[in-house]
């Protein structure tokens, strides 16, 4: 069994880490159409419960093995002759036919036949998780590639910088065009989103990876997989730092399904208001974390443990103010609410990649990074279903106001239990250890 042999790059050049960031163009018109008008359109306009639309949200993320297969096939064999440029762009292919079926299955609901709508809107939601997560770990292992072992966390993290940055202006642009639901608008967002995603999906990885070529190649078979898997899970740091990384994006993501379904619920604004919730703590996500980026990015990544419990610990203070200001009916706190949680979310999200670039050593980063990409999306999905659930439950002996303030208290928490659980995690040893040479095999 040999090792891949890549031409690992001497020199960081930001034009290359920034083509490969406009990537994330296409990601986040793709996260903003599903999670944010698709979900909004399904509860507050068609009135369907919130549990069966969470539950279809968290559907693409159960689908966590093939993040793993796939980051580990990446390292191993290659597919049309590149290492990984030909994997992502195999599962941005199968996410573009999600699209248009998202916009047939509310046509569906629209014209009562809930069956048929339920049903595109599965096959909708699959697609689209086996093309994110066949893509996803693979591309973040691409960046990591193409810089310097000094600089690939920077690398990772500016990347992921630029997919949080477009969230708030996706998030506004998509709430300005389409105010009030109408399905002329939907369809023009759906073809838009579609052909905006395939051309940044394409131009972002094209000629990147001439670099990286794979020369040589190992076995990726199922007992090769089942090895590596095993051998990286035997370490418990990567497993306590998987289960810090899971209850964190879990709790982070609780208000995902319901933030503004929230404000509609509770303070009757309009879809037009409520999509831009997603701005106003996205915006405090981008400058704090450009922010981390300026002031530590010179500090050595296994070391950002004390900024990653900051991050979410201001995070919880933001759920806990959302909680008051719900079961209080203050609407005017709630915009420096959600300021608050993007602000500890910006300092969480630039400890958590640093920690994250950390605990993925040269061999099998792929698999390292297709395991967090799977705990990441999985617990996301988790949590997504979870405030869905939630709501439903508490409405049916509590007011919108205190329902929805009660998810936010226990998101809350949940975010202090992961804040607690960072600082326990030796990561810095797990570093010392693979950097002496004794990496998994």
């Amino acid at each position: 069994m040999t090792t891949p042999v890549a031409d690992t790059p001497t020199t960081f050049k930001i034009g290359r880490t920034l083509r490969l960031s406009t990537f994330q163009i296409g990601s986040a018109m793709g996260e903003i159409l599903t999670a944010s008008v698709w979900n909004r359109i399904m509860i507050s306009d068609l009135g369907l419960p919130a549990t069966p639309v969470g539950l279809l949200l968290a559907l693409q993320y159960l689908l966590m093995p093939i993040a793993l297969w796939v980051g580990h096939r990446s390292d191993n064999v290659p597919l049309f002759g590149r290492q990984r440029s030909s994997y992502i762009w195999l599962g941005r292919s199968v996410m573009l036919i999600a699209f248009p079926l998202l916009a047939l299955s509310i046509q569906q609901f629209e014209a009562g036949m809930n069956r048929q709508g339920w049903l595109l809107a599965t096959v909708a939601f699959l697609l689209f998780g086996v093309g994110k997560l066949a893509s996803g770990s693979v591309y973040l292992a691409l960046v990591r590639d193409s810089a310097p072992p000094a600089k690939r966390g920077l690398a990772i993290g500016a990347a992921e910088t630029v997919l949080i940055a477009l969230f708030p202006i996706v998030a506004i642009g998509f709430g300005r065009w389409m105010e009030q639901y109408d399905p002329a608008i939907l369809w023009q967002m759906v073809w838009f989103t579609a052909g905006v995603g395939a051309f940044f999906w394409w131009f972002a990885v094209v000629r990147v990876e001439n670099h990286t070529l794979i020369s040589s190649r190992r076995t990726a078979d199922p007992a090769a997989f089942r090895h590596t898997i095993g051998r990286i899970w035997q370490d418990g740091r990567p497993r306590a730092f998987f289960w810090f990384l899971a209850l964190a994006t879990f709790a982070a993501w609780m208000q995902d399904n319901i933030l503004e379904p929230f404000g509609g619920d509770v303070f009757a604004l309009d879809a037009g208001v409520t999509t831009r919730f997603t701005g106003y703590w996205g915006t405090a996500t981008v400058i704090v974390l450009l922010t981390y980026f300026w002031l530590y990015r010179r500090q050595r990544p296994e070391n950002q443990q004390p900024v990653t419990a900051f991050g979410l610990s201001f995070m919880a203070v933001g759920m806990f103010g959302l909680g008051v200001a719900s079961a209080f009916q203050i609407e005017r706190m709630v915009t420096l609410t959600l300021v608050f949680f993007g602000a500890g979310f910006g300092a969480y999200t630039f400890g958590g990649l640093s920690l994250m670039a950390a605990m993925s050593p040269s061999r099998n980063a792929g698999a390292y990074l297709g395991l967090w990409t799977a705990c990441i999306l999985l617990s996301k999905g988790m949590g997504t279903f979870a405030g869905g659930l939630l709501r439903d439950l508490f409405l049916l002996f509590a007011s919108p106001a205190v329902a929805y303030g009660l998810i936010f208290i226990v998101a809350g928490v949940c975010l202090l239990t992961a804040a607690w659980l960072v600082g326990r995690i030796d990561i810095p040893g797990f570093v010392q250890h693979h950097e002496a040479g004794h990496e998994q095999v």
